[in-house]
């Protein structure tokens, strides 16, 4: 096995070769206070709760290390009757190994920001609202290599709004899973092609988390050590109202789990290229099939691989699955955007930008050049407006066309 570390983002970390070593201006900066995170506030009428699960998938072999028992760490985050004490961003151990990437793709030594102590809009373990009832569920898929604390932003956005929210780490792809008792898997990948693996122990991986959502409505605790978790979690959970998301190979993930399992009712891809790991005499499944519920397509203007605008139009694997889907389907845009313009990349980058420089080609391969703080409230229409209009049947204007409100964002179709 080969074990290799995405760190910043896949983007990013290939921006400073093997071998390079800080500027004498970057070393010296080391003596500045660390910069401390900040994320925009969520908008929504909740406070944030959230909690994490360590889960074990008794009988399945780990596809990455066959030896181990698969095993994976989720966040859940949910609305809260009252605030709670800040939970961490980023785990420990999680923190200080994506600390060493980020170093790299800013051009900054480890300690400039202090991921350690950047804190979430969310309370741990918060005790939970009732007063809407059981909550629809969306499951939230990170990129490739990409700890799932980093969608925090739209995912604490999606709790303030009533939603509960699991997002989860794919274990041994991601750069660094962090289980109970301090300990760190870190990125392990076979030689040679691992994409369809990826898709595959993907695709298990979100099966396996609603096969333990169902287990944990039905009032059993499906975490591996039976820790304490916020009274009433399960209760609230609404499982005949699912929703998939992910960005990059986590969009991926939600298109291929909708393909396989109906207990998802609605998804989005953001910017993840559906032929991943298949050729166009072999497409992928679910281009293949097409779905035939609600799903919606959503692309930057510079994708990962540099190679211009996705949509249906451009990209084959989009084109070939919205031709077979038969279901409610848009193909947004973002000309201005970056390939992690949809996760909290869009909020860190000009945030580090007033503090120190950072590369342009690090900003160009990542956010491009889109308004951060317009490009944000966009978001927070499109996405959140999807699953209203799909998980709680509230019809949404947003879908009619362009609107003034949001000028970065193109419809396609």
């Amino acid at each position: 096995m080969l074990t290799r570390r995405v760190l910043f983002g896949i983007a990013g970390a290939a921006l400073v070769a093997p071998g390079t070593t800080l500027t004498a201006q970057a070393k010296r900066a080391g003596s500045r206070r660390p910069v401390r995170l900040r994320f925009p506030r969520p908008t929504g009428p909740f406070p944030v709760g959230t909690t994490e699960l360590h889960l074990v998938q008794a009988g399945r072999p780990d596809p990455y290390r066959p030896e181990r028992t698969r095993e994976l760490m989720v966040s859940v985050w949910y609305p809260a009757s009252r605030a709670a004490p800040a939970a961490p961003y980023l785990p420990p151990l999680t923190a200080a190994l994506y600390a060493e990437g980020a170093a790299i793709a800013l051009q900054q030594p480890a300690d400039t920001v202090d991921w350690a102590g950047a804190r979430a809009h969310a309370g741990l373990a918060a005790p939970i609202s009732r007063s809407w009832g059981k909550r629809p569920v969306v499951i939230f898929s990170p990129g490739f290599g990409v700890p799932r604390g980093l969608g925090s932003i739209m995912v604490t956005e999606l709790a303030s709004r009533g939603y509960v929210v699991v997002t989860v780490d794919h274990t041994y792809e991601v750069a660094g899973v962090e289980f109970p008792g301090g300990r760190l898997e870190v990125q392990t990948l076979p030689t040679g092609s691992y994409a369809k693996l990826a898709r595959d122990a993907r695709v298990a991986d979100v099966r396996f988390v609603l096969d333990s959502l169902q287990q944990f409505a039905q009032g059993n605790n499906p975490d591996a050590g039976g820790r304490q978790l916020p009274n009433g979690l399960g209760d609230i959970l609404d499982l005949q109202r699912i929703g998939a998301y992910g960005h990059s190979a986590g969009g991926i993930t939600a298109a291929d789990v909708m393909d396989v399992d109906h207990r998802v009712k609605a998804g989005i891809d953001l910017d993840g290229t559906l032929g991943y790991g298949y050729t166009d005499a072999d497409p992928a499944p679910v281009v293949r099939h097409g779905l035939d519920r609600p799903f919606l397509l959503m692309g930057a203007g510079n994708t990962a691989s540099g190679g211009g605008p996705q949509t249906h139009l451009t990209e084959k694997s989009w084109g070939r699955f919205w031709d077979n889907s038969t279901g409610w389907k848009r193909d947004l845009n973002v000309p201005l955007g970056g390939h992690y313009t949809f996760i909290d990349h869009q909020a860190l980058i000009p945030w580090f930008g007033r503090f120190f420089p950072v590369p342009p080609t690090l900003i160009a391969n990542t956010i491009g050049s889109v308004d951060p703080e317009r490009i944000h409230r966009s978001l927070n229409a499109y996405l959140p407006g999807f699953f209203d209009q799909h998980l709680r049947g509230i019809p949404q204007r947003l879908w009619q066309g362009e609107s003034p409100r949001h000028p970065d964002v193109r419809f396609i179709a």
